[in-house]
């Protein structure tokens, strides 16, 4: 399953891969906080959850345009030096949402959180996939990957022990001090990629790349639309229903976010992994096939036990095809552009899927049923994305310093 390739690592590898992971896992720890407080969010400034819900909308919705433009500086000027600038921008903006004041300054602090988040997990799998050899990116793109439930993990945890120490704008503060130690990390241990040229990187456009591999573009913009309704529709309104519907206390909800962010983490590892030896296409269609008979456990069980259980298997199986994508769209990118083209394509993706949250929580608030709004996209989205996969271009194995990927592509 690529496990055996973990050996003899060198420590540049090592120090790499554990930065790039521990910055998408810091990221999506500041984007899941708010996950756990829309309620009280909606309390504080006297609002409706749905438009409290409206700031995921946003900060999905502008993560585009920081894939984009990070990306487009990665490309020009290199991964490490933009990636640090990155964390430090996510960073400061989610420390900022602890002292806004009213719903419009807090939408707009979370729309700036989006742009600064959208840069970091196209930079971060460019550089882990272009410094590790090539038989370790099966199990590589499941670790990385596996940093997006490893901070909604540590969300969970951080609302479980200080959410009633802190509150809800303590809980936007708690990050400041990891990611200052991790930028410190990365300017001191971890080196530029060793694919990238500074003399051709400012000589070709990004966007003539771009515009010359456009269909392999649209194919993977529509591909990780399903992925983010996928990911976004299990996990982002699942608190609140939790606690608007079921009525569970702070406590069982965090318990029962743990049990499913291990079981997310577990997944993305082990599929990631199973990529390496079966193909990326096979390994996305298993896993998001498996995922389809788990949704009636994982949102119609009412005891707290078959929720955990249900939610464990649910996002074993979600964050298992996840746990493919970085590996998949590093392979498809053109080398030009491989800091640009696969945060952009996922984050396009993610601007079609911001609609989620809100869409999510208003079917909620209609039919009276938040598990008929989780159910209802967790399967058009498995659906959607099997049937994509299965018709899908692939590159299992690219060389990434030489050739540009979609040559290698197979059907």
């Amino acid at each position: 399953m690529g496990w055996g390739a973990l050996r003899g690592w060198t420590a540049t590898e090592r120090n790499v891969v554990a930065a790039t992971y521990l910055g998408w896992t810091l990221d999506a720890f500041d984007f899941f906080v708010l996950v756990f407080v829309l309620t009280d969010v909606a309390a504080a400034f006297g609002a409706t959850i749905p438009a409290v819900a409206l700031a995921v909308t946003l900060t999905l919705a502008f993560r585009p345009l920081g894939a984009f433009l990070f990306g487009r500086l990665a490309d020009r000027y290199g991964r490490r030096p933009v990636l640090m600038a990155n964390i430090a921008l996510y960073t400061l903006f989610g420390f900022l949402t602890a002292f806004v004041w009213d719903l419009p300054s807090f939408l707009v602090v979370r729309s700036l959180f989006g742009v600064a988040m959208g840069g970091v997990w196209g930079i971060g799998a460019s550089l882990a996939m272009e410094t590790i050899q090539p038989k370790a990116r099966g199990i590589v793109s499941g670790l990385l990957q596996s940093g997006y439930p490893s901070g909604y993990l540590l969300a969970s945890v951080v609302f479980g022990l200080l959410y009633a120490s802190i509150g809800w704008r303590g809980m936007f503060m708690v990050g400041v001090i990891p990611a200052a130690m991790l930028i410190l990390y990365m300017y001191a241990a971890v080196p530029e990629s060793r694919a990238f040229d500074r003399h051709s990187a400012r000589a070709s456009s990004t966007l003539s790349v771009l515009r010359s591999h456009w269909k392999i573009a649209l194919f993977a913009i529509i591909l990780m639309t399903g992925f983010n309704f996928f990911s976004h529709g299990t996990q982002d309104i699942f608190p609140t229903f939790l606690q608007k519907q079921l009525h569970f206390e702070h406590g069982t909800v965090s318990t029962i976010a743990v049990i499913y962010n291990i079981g997310a983490i577990c997944g993305g590892l082990l599929f990631g992994g199973i990529s390496q030896a079966v193909g990326r296409r096979r390994a996305i269609l298993g896993a998001t096939l498996l995922s389809i008979p788990a949704v009636y456990l994982w949102a119609f069980s009412v005891t707290p036990l078959l929720l955990a259980l249900g939610a464990f298997l649910m996002q074993f199986f979600v964050q298992g095809a996840w746990g493919v994508v970085p590996a998949h769209l590093n392979e498809l990118s053109p080398r030009e552009a491989r800091a640009t083209f696969p945060g952009t394509v996922y984050q396009l993706g993610n601007f079609i899927a911001s609609v989620n949250a809100v869409l999510q929580t208003y079917v909620a608030q209609q039919t009276g049923s938040y598990p008929l709004a989780l159910a209802s996209v967790a399967l058009c989205a498995a659906l959607l994305i099997a049937t994509l996969v299965k018709f899908g271009p692939e590159a299992h194995n690219v060389e990434m310093v030489g050739g540009l990927p979609d040559e290698n592509a197979k059907a």
